[in-house]
């Protein structure tokens, strides 16, 4: 017993900026939360606001669960996030029963523990151009209702393509990159773009949480974008972005036009507000969907079933760096359990999500969802579900309802 009294006082001897060093180095927060409750002073030292600021930046938020039409589907055992995922189900509200009840609310957008809605009318008819949005903290309960955009902003906005019902907008939120995290002072500000898909060009408004106002940041003719080809000019105005996959690395969004067979990319640099054209690596690459992530050093990653592939996951690097690369190399192929058929759903800065079906059974047959960890490259179970649901899936990355959990709001 005397020995473990003078073991302890020796630890707490420690002085408080090493022992920072060594518990910012724990791999996970679960590890930091049981590091915690050893003692006093490391539970002091943990619950410290920059200690944690230090921690949130240098270790990713784990994969809690994804949110679809059914609602919120957490992780479940044997996942590694299960029993954290279990603890968010119990405290957040995924039906958002806290928001305004005066119109009903669809999720745009997931991104670092924020969810964006916006409002739907009671009748489909009657929905504007720019609806009513809203941005929550379903863990902490927490909302902030958006000005609307205003009246000068939305008149310079060309009437959407008259071939589409709906008006063709699209809000979402925008990470934060690295230097951004790092010079950020306030935890709770947030960014999100409402981008408008018009007959002849693209638009783009901004919302800044810390400037509480939108502005127009860009705008783009299709013809200009597509430089001249005519045929992409009316592929890309009969199928808005609206409908396209979109993924996001180094401070730039990548929609693809896979789904009706284009091999290009569109680009929205949000650094410089531009938008432009990229292409996709050389090949066939298929519908079942591909991710675009960052693999470092500046350079960009794409993971994808390439030459209809299905049984294997291939993850291709750009050789040069920047928003348009136009060197790839083939970097690995991930062999996946043959007689299933795989889709890429959702990506994160860290995750894929993907869903797999019996290809012998494809109606009515459980539908299993995996995560993938792009730095691993490790493949996880999430979670099965009987039936195929189509709808969009977004995956919630968040730290657990414990001392690492602080409000995004």
């Amino acid at each position: 017993m005397a020995t473990s009294k003078k073991g302890a006082s020796r630890v707490t001897e420690i002085p408080d900026h090493l022992l920072a060093e060594i518990l910012l180095r724990l791999p996970a927060p679960a590890d930091l939360a049981r590091a915690s409750a050893a003692c006093v002073s490391f539970r002091r030292l943990v619950t410290n606001r920059s200690f944690l600021r230090r921690f949130r930046r240098l270790h990713a938020r784990p994969l809690l669960g994804f949110r679809d039409h059914d609602g919120f589907n957490r992780a479940l055992p044997p996942h590694p996030s299960a029993s954290a995922a279990r603890a968010l189900a119990d405290a957040a509200d995924f039906s958002f029963s806290f928001l305004p009840s005066h119109c009903r609310w669809a999720v745009q957008d997931i991104c670092d523990g924020r969810v964006l809605l916006h409002g739907l009318p009671e009748r489909r008819e009657q929905l504007p151009l720019f609806t009513e949005l809203v941005v929550c903290d379903p863990l902490h309960r927490r909302y902030i209702l958006l000005p609307p955009v205003p009246d000068d902003l939305a008149a310079s906005v060309q009437h959407p393509d008259p071939m589409v019902r709906r008006p063709q907008c699209k809000p979402f939120l925008v990470p934060l990159d690295e230097e951004e995290e790092a010079a950020t002072v306030e935890e709770t500000t947030f960014t999100l773009i409402w981008m408008v898909h018009c007959k002849t060009n693209l638009s783009a408004f901004v919302f800044s949480s810390s400037s509480g106002q939108w502005r127009a940041v860009a705008s783009r003719a299709w013809s200009d974008l597509a430089h001249g080809e005519g045929e992409f000019v009316i592929m890309a105005r009969m199928h808005p972005v609206f409908f396209l996959r979109r993924h996001y690395a180094y401070g730039c969004f990548y929609w693809d036009w896979l789904l009706i067979k284009s091999k290009k990319l569109l680009v929205l640099d949000t650094r410089r507000m531009e938008f432009s054209m990229a292409d996709l690596p050389p090949g066939e690459w298929s519908a079942q969907g591909l991710a675009i992530v960052e693999a470092g050093e500046g350079r960009l990653g794409l993971f994808g079933f390439h030459d209809g592939t299905a049984s294997a996951l291939s993850y291709t690097i750009a050789r040069n760096k920047g928003r348009s690369p136009s060197q790839w190399q083939m970097e690995k192929r991930i062999s996946l359990d043959s007689g299933y058929q795989y889709y890429i759903k959702d990506a994160t800065g860290r995750y894929l999500l993907l869903r797999r079906t019996e290809t012998s059974s494809l109606e009515n047959s459980l539908t299993e969802y995996f995560s993938m960890d792009i730095k691993t490259l490790n493949l996880q179970r999430i979670c099965a579900k009987q039936g195929t649901n189509m709808y969009g899936k977004c995956i919630y990355t968040n730290f657990p309802p414990s001392l690492l959990s602080t409000p995004t709001i």
